[in-house]
């Protein structure tokens, strides 16, 4: 059954938000790629994100950075949907996805890698990739042409029948992803991916995004890694006490001093 999205239309601004914390970037109707706008969201009363905007277009890395509670991980929920926000939308190719599932956002271009192992642990790393792949995936030689496509191209053919609880945190970056794709995104949304992984594993990482990259896939990466976070990516995003503090190419954000003040 294909999806179907609703057009694009606007959440109201909750009484009492003082509208000087709300981005003026919105996305127009036919605007392509993957738009948050003015996000809000509060727990028991407290607000975590106030109007926060953010965009990912295909073919571009982008990075989301802030101080612990600045509200980086629930940017993450509701983009994925997750959860869902108090007002703002979330936008896909300029249709409104805010309300639809996580389920239905996956079989839209939207995926997703958690910090935590997301991989079957008892299973084999083939068998971790077909899992997505007879969810997706009818014919069962195309599930078998793709399965060995994505073994070689992450260079895990020797794995394919390593149960993946025996993995080291580099192999199971790569498994993870090799999955993510069975899927044929459009968009990765990526938590904490330098979490877990050695300093050599860090290297080959930032070589699976620059390939994720050159897939036309539109990643967004958020982590506590500052440093080698903004070596792979175009721009990233300063979030600060919930609110957008800076957007920018990487030279840019480590030279200006109001995020070197609060974050850096």
């Amino acid at each position: 059954m294909t999806d179907t999205i609703e057009p694009l239309r606007a959440k109201a601004t909750p009484p009492g938000l003082d509208d000087s914390v709300m981005s003026p970037r919105l996305v127009a109707e036919n605007s392509r790629g993957l738009y948050a706008n003015n996000m809000g969201k509060r727990f028991k009363k407290r607000p975590v994100l106030r109007g926060v905007s953010l965009s990912i277009q295909r073919g571009e890395v982008v990075g989301l950075l802030g101080p612990n509670g600045a509200g980086k991980t629930t940017c993450f929920y509701i983009i994925t949907g997750l959860i869902l926000p108090d007002y703002g939308t979330v936008v896909l190719d300029g249709n409104d996805i805010t309300d639809l599932p996580m389920y239905r956002r996956a079989r839209l271009g939207i995926g997703y890698l958690p910090q935590e192992a997301s991989i079957f642990r008892g299973l084999t790393v083939e068998n971790n990739i077909r899992a997505v792949l007879e969810v997706v995936e009818e014919s069962h030689s195309r599930r078998e042409a793709v399965l060995e496509s994505l073994l070689g191209e992450f260079s895990i053919t020797h794995l394919r029948r390593t149960p993946a609880l025996a993995l080291s945190g580099g192999e199971r970056r790569r498994v993870e992803i090799a999955r993510a794709l069975a899927s044929d995104p459009n968009f990765i949304l990526l938590d904490e991916p330098f979490a877990g992984i050695d300093p050599i594993a860090v290297g080959d990482f930032r070589d699976l995004v620059a390939h994720l990259k050159d897939r036309d896939i539109g990643v967004l990466i958020t982590d506590h890694n500052v440093r080698d976070t903004l070596d792979v990516v175009d721009r990233a995003y300063i979030i600060h006490d919930g609110m957008m503090l800076m957007e920018g190419a990487p030279e840019d954000i480590i030279n200006n001093e109001d995020v070197r003040r609060v974050y850096l």
